[in-house]
């Protein structure tokens, strides 16, 4: 082909209908370069560091006849050296057997420690040591805008970065059993179910939360459980296998007071829990609460909860001892009363 050229001999100015020469983009006027390459350069360094403790979840039910049918697949953080994982309990609920496989190809059968459905957070074990883990970090200490990673390793692949920033604290979301999972951590880095019960990850390359997509449609949403919560719930399943709630044997109701009663008892709230039923010979029954009754608030050793929801009894009795008598503040009939009750331990944990 000739080369092109106007009418002076010259070869086409850009714009002119010829080709325009290659251009070289001139770096030093790109004030932000260097600051992005640290960025990347730091992101890459924490997934570099991490990912070898990221694992990805495969979980198979039988269906009989010694079958083992696929029932879903997510991913888990080793947190211990010892074998230990963090995931979620809705990635392993009902599961016969999970195969837990790490980012260098390598598989192994892991066995569930034990799951809280109420916070979604379930501990495994696989039969190995030495293993790469993450550390747990202070949820305590995050804030609003702060810089965080979510990884994942869906299905065996390559783990799976996003980035973000916390983008809200102390959110609540309903766990699979109703119970309100508290001080949730809303964030902006994208999930999808393969990343639930991975790490959600702060710039010292610590496990802050973990991941759960359990929200269907939340586009560019992400939630995680906190670390401290994580943590907790962890030490409850390894020494006994399940977590210690108290119960009082009731079924209730959110129950709006009129503005009469609160005026006339000189009460804070505007609603109470109403007592819908009472299992027979529960904590509950035996104190002598009935049917119709409206609970306004719980205490005891200097502690006090207002209640104006289920979620409030939820909360305290979480962190209540089981067998420690706790006094219940009651409507009946307009006239308010007090109970001694004693939380046992709840069947379902």
């Amino acid at each position: 082909m000739n080369n092109q050229h106007d009418e002076t001999g010259n070869e086409p100015s850009p714009g002119s209908g010829g080709i325009t020469p290659p251009h070289r983009i001139d770096r030093s006027k790109l004030k932000d370069a260097g600051i992005l390459d640290a960025f990347s350069g730091a992101v890459s360094g924490i997934v570099k560091a991490v990912s070898p403790s990221v694992v990805s979840l495969i979980v198979h039910s039988s269906s009989g006849y010694s079958r083992m049918d696929l029932l879903g697949a997510g991913s888990g953080v080793v947190i211990a050296p010892d074998g230990y994982i963090l995931t979620n309990s809705h990635v392993v609920h009902g599961a016969d057997r999970i195969e837990a496989m790490f980012t260098d190809g390598q598989k192994m059968d892991a066995k569930v420690v034990g799951e809280d459905q109420a916070t979604d957070i379930a501990a495994l074990r696989v039969p190995a040591s030495g293993l790469p883990f993450s550390v747990l970090g202070n949820s305590e200490g995050l804030y609003v805008g702060q810089f965080v990673i979510a990884i994942g390793n869906p299905m065996g692949f390559d783990s799976t970065v996003s980035t973000g920033v916390v983008s809200a604290l102390g959110r609540a979301l309903r766990s699979q059993d109703g119970r309100l999972i508290e001080n949730i951590i809303q964030h902006t880095a994208p999930l999808n179910p393969g990343n639930s019960g991975g790490p959600l990850l702060d710039s010292n390359s610590t496990v802050v939360g973990i991941n759960t997509a359990i929200i269907a449609m939340a586009q560019g949403i992400g939630f995680a459980i906190p670390s401290n919560t994580a943590g907790w719930v962890l030490s409850q399943l390894m020494s006994r296998g399940r977590v210690r709630r108290g119960y009082l044997g009731i079924a209730g109701r959110q129950y709006p007071l009129s503005r009469r009663i609160i005026n006339y008892l000189n009460l804070t709230v505007n609603s109470a829990v109403e007592v819908v039923s009472i299992q027979s010979d529960g904590p509950a029954d035996r104190a002598g609460l009935q049917i119709g009754d409206l609970i306004v608030e719980i205490e005891g050793k200097g502690r006090s909860n207002q209640v104006v929801s289920v979620d409030d009894l939820h909360r305290f009795l979480t962190e209540w001892p089981v067998n420690t008598p706790v006094r219940l503040s009651v409507l009946r009939r307009g006239d308010l009363m007090h109970f001694r009750v004693t939380p046992l331990e709840s069947p379902s944990g």
